[in-house]
């Protein structure tokens, strides 16, 4: 799944993001309002991690979206 696709419903992404990463909240995932970099850049501040390890946790979350979209 590509991330103009979780952008543009990102509403109805906003409560997985919230179950993956639950320090985030209801007015973090307002500002971040889709985009990818922001939506990284909090979860680094928010939980003290590496940019790296940020991309990898981000790329494991997308492909898991893809694939409970698949399987409906």
């Amino acid at each position: 799944m590509n991330w103009d696709r979780i952008e543009g419903n990102w509403k109805q992404f906003k409560g997985n993001v919230k179950q993956q990463w639950g320090k985030l909240t209801d007015d973090h995932l307002d500002v971040i309002a889709g985009k990818r970099d922001k939506l990284a850049g909090k979860i680094q501040e928010t939980y003290g991690i590496s940019k790296d390890e940020v991309e990898k946790q981000l790329a494991a979350w997308q492909k898991r979206q893809k694939e409970m979209e698949h399987s409906k």
